[in-house]
């Protein structure tokens, strides 16, 4: 096993739509070039899992292909250490993922991703 596998930690992937449902009654923590959604499954011994939202408002497939891609690399390199098992992540795209530097990118949601969950307001 080389230094590279150790570090690394699998995230797993949100596929069906219930999964991603399920993920906008948890926590939601804004970013400039998108929204974090964060779930606590409850089950700390399991993976966590991230999902990629992007709307067709966004612009055409090629575009929003390029932001899921941008998106899915940041947190391969930057974010996925810090995701917390248990934990389901869903980030929904805005445009400026586009043309926003991608170190800023990574930065951004690794910021995120380690930021305090903050309590809910009573309704």
């Amino acid at each position: 096993m080389t230094i590279d596998t150790v570090d690394k930690k699998t995230v797993g992937r949100l596929k069906s739509r219930p999964q991603f449902l399920a993920v906008r009654n948890g926590e939601a923590r804004r970013g400039r070039t998108f929204l974090l959604e964060v779930l606590d499954r409850k089950e700390p011994e399991e993976a966590p899992r991230v999902g990629f939202t992007v709307t067709k408002k966004h612009g055409n497939a090629v575009e929003r292909n390029r932001m899921r891609r941008r998106l899915k690399e940041a947190v391969r390199q930057s974010a996925g250490f810090a995701m917390k098992n248990g934990h389901d992540y869903v980030i929904v795209a805005r445009r400026e993922v586009l043309t926003a530097p991608f170190a800023e990118l990574a930065a951004q949601i690794a910021q995120r991703v380690e930021a305090k969950p903050r309590p809910k307001r009573p309704e």
